[in-house]
């Protein structure tokens, strides 16, 4: 199944770091999430333009994630060459991340 039938999400930048964040439709799904999506799994869907580290901040209080990919703007906004130099396309792309469905 898609990420993006158990989750929605935003994005945000400064300079050439991007934040995407990944809230859960159900709270229920948040602990299946937090198993199988993970800053490696993350990282390696996005390979093609996230050069630095992903890290996976936690918030179960919304049963949400936000991951922080460095160095993943070609620059930064104002300095890269992308069509999308703000990366908000990027949610789209790990919205179609494969994951294994939840257990019912």
């Amino acid at each position: 199944m898609k990420l993006r039938e158990l989750a929605h999400s935003r994005t945000g930048d400064k300079g050439n770091t991007l934040n995407i964040s990944v809230i859960c439709y159900d709270a229920q799904h948040y602990d299946h999430l937090r198993t199988v999506l993970t800053p490696e799994r993350v990282k390696a869907h996005l390979r093609d333009v996230v050069r630095g580290d992903v890290v996976r901040h936690e918030l179960p209080a919304i049963a949400a994630f936000n991951f922080v990919l460095g160095n993943a703007l070609g620059g930064g906004v104002t300095r890269s060459l992308a069509l999308d130099a703000h990366g908000k396309s990027l949610s789209s792309a790990l919205m179609d991340l494969d994951v294994e469905a939840p257990a019912s």
